[in-house]
């Protein structure tokens, strides 16, 4: 008697199931691997889903928003549902009200600057920080060449009290240096940097690309404030409250964005330097390199959460210094989203690991 079709074997298999078991078997194999990564993943766009428009914006050009650079200039919001438009809106306090007021619907800018609002009472909340360190290092003109020799001379800043004044008292104070000016430049790092090379102060506190510049042009790099260990966080997310609670789909799946987009450019440095060098519209490689460095090893966190020391810590020194402060540390941040991508699978499957 000839066997069924169904009951017969193939090597290293078992039996094999007979033709429409076998088809039903396979399509069960396919419906369950598309389960496993829609598991992974689960913030893309579903099928036919029209996109979103939003605003993104940052309040400053810097090699900190490598990530943000790199995912626009790659298209790597569109599988997410998104059409971005990126705007760039001078200064924090700009920026916050933009975000406050649906103008924009995302603003990515370092948590230092925007924190002081926020406690005031600013219905803005952090929900992401994917670099969590001083990115900054004080340049000098060449005849200072130790934070000793600043005794007597002159700090470009911005303006008093913001991000560069902050640090570079911060600087001064850790060395015990006496008698240091804080010189308002206003303007951008750039813009400070011109100032010290025209002699009007004698150091600035800038960031990456803009160091490598200044080392090429015979200036010092004296100190890099990474060393001082302070609690910070740099580039890192903000969603108004309303939006938090309004359209938290959108919220989680920006956030889940920015973590792939953490993830291409660890893997695509060449794309990321691309971006940098279109938007800082720098050519030097060994710049690009330094910047690249920086921003995707040195300061990164790819968990992206926000710590809630650094906000905390933020939030005394603004107390010490007599800023107004109507809100908790934990009032300021939500990191729901980032556990979320740490429950769904979705930072395993991005890394590995």
């Amino acid at each position: 008697m000839t066997m069924p079709p169904c009951h017969r074997t193939l090597a290293g298999v078992g039996k094999i199931f007979c033709a429409p078991l076998k088809r039903l078997f396979i399509f069960a194999i396919l419906i369950l691997g598309w389960v496993q990564v829609a598991q992974a993943n689960p913030y893309v766009a579903r099928n036919g889903e029209r996109p979103v428009h939003l605003r993104i914006a940052t309040c400053a050009v810097s090699g900190g928003f490598t990530h943000l650079y790199t995912a626009l200039e790659n298209h790597l919001f569109d599988k997410y549902g998104f059409k971005i438009e990126h705007v760039f809106i001078r200064g924090s306090s700009s920026a916050l009200a933009a975000l406050v007021a649906d103008e924009i619907q995302f603003l990515y800018c370092a948590a230092d600057a925007t924190l002081p609002a926020l406690a005031a009472g600013l219905d803005v909340k952090l929900v992401a920080a994917p670099l969590v360190k001083l990115p900054y290092v004080l340049v000098t003109r060449k005849e200072i060449r130790r934070m000793e020799d600043l005794k007597g001379k002159a700090l470009g800043v911005a303006r008093a009290g913001d991000l560069s004044d902050r640090l570079s008292r911060a600087m001064v104070k850790k060395f015990n240096i006496p008698d240091v000016a804080m010189r308002p430049i206003g303007g951008s790092q750039s813009e400070r940097y011109q100032a010290m090379i025209a002699n009007q102060v004698q150091g600035v506190v800038i960031t990456p690309p803009l160091d490598v510049r200044a080392k090429n042009d015979g200036y010092n790099v004296v100190y890099r404030l990474i060393d001082m260990d302070i609690p910070f966080i740099y580039s890192s997310l903000h969603a108004s409250a309303r939006a938090i609670r309004d359209r938290p789909e959108m919220v989680q799946r920006m956030v889940a964005a920015f973590a792939e987009a953490l993830n291409f450019v660890d893997k695509n440095p060449a794309k990321a330097k691309a971006a940098i060098a279109k938007v800082m519209r720098v050519k030097d490689e060994e710049a690009l390199q330094v910047s690249y460095n920086v921003y995707t090893k040195d300061i990164i966190d790819r968990r992206m959460i926000v710590p809630a020391t650094a906000v905390t810590e933020s939030l005394e020194l603004l107390r010490a210094s007599g800023s107004p402060v109507k809100r908790r540390a934990e009032e300021l941040y939500d990191n729901g989203f980032v556990n979320n991508l740490e429950k769904s699978g979705f930072q395993k499957e991005l890394w590995g690991r």
